[in-house]
């Protein structure tokens, strides 16, 4: 999605998709609530920092599983910080006196959350996180990608069930 004047319908949206950013969109959604009842007379912007990558080719973000999965209930990789790539990687450009779309970029948010971009010319073509912003490279507050055996690994050598591991 692109960004967007806030609208109730718009506001709908962004509560429909709670299950896909629970740690995310209850606060903001809470902020922009909050805004608007203080501040009626100012427009309100809602900006994704997925937006960036939806750029990406359908090889960068689908994942090796049923097609249906994707068409049925969206899962597939979105990307984040994508608000920082995108500023990145103009600044780059800047710094380097070269036109953007002649540049190929790797760029790294670094952060208590973290990610990697490749980008083309300007656009995104992959990023390290996924459906959620827990996949990608470790990060403070994030375990990152692992292993799907190391579940039920744990789950045999701990005893614990699913939800406790």
């Amino acid at each position: 999605p692109e960004s967007a004047l806030v609208t109730e319908d718009v506001l709908a949206k962004i509560e429909s998709l709670t299950d896909l950013a629970p740690l995310h969109n209850p606060a903001n959604i809470m902020g922009i609530k909050a805004f608007r009842k203080l501040l009626p007379s100012i427009p309100h912007v809602a900006v994704f920092d997925t937006s960036f990558h939806q750029t990406m080719p359908e090889e960068s973000y689908l994942y090796s599983l049923p097609y249906n999965f994707y068409k049925d209930f969206g899962i597939r990789k979105y990307g984040f910080h994508g608000t920082s790539h995108k500023y990145v990687s103009e600044r780059a450009a800047e710094l380097l006196d070269r036109p953007l779309d002649q540049l190929r970029i790797i760029s790294c948010h670094i952060g208590n959350g973290a990610s990697i971009a490749a980008i083309d010319g300007g656009k995104s073509v992959d990023t390290s996180m996924g459906f959620t912003p827990l996949a990608g490279v470790t990060m403070g507050t994030r375990s990152g990608n692992l292993d799907p055996a190391l579940i039920p690994y744990i789950m045999e050598k701990t005893g614990k069930n699913a939800e406790e591991v």
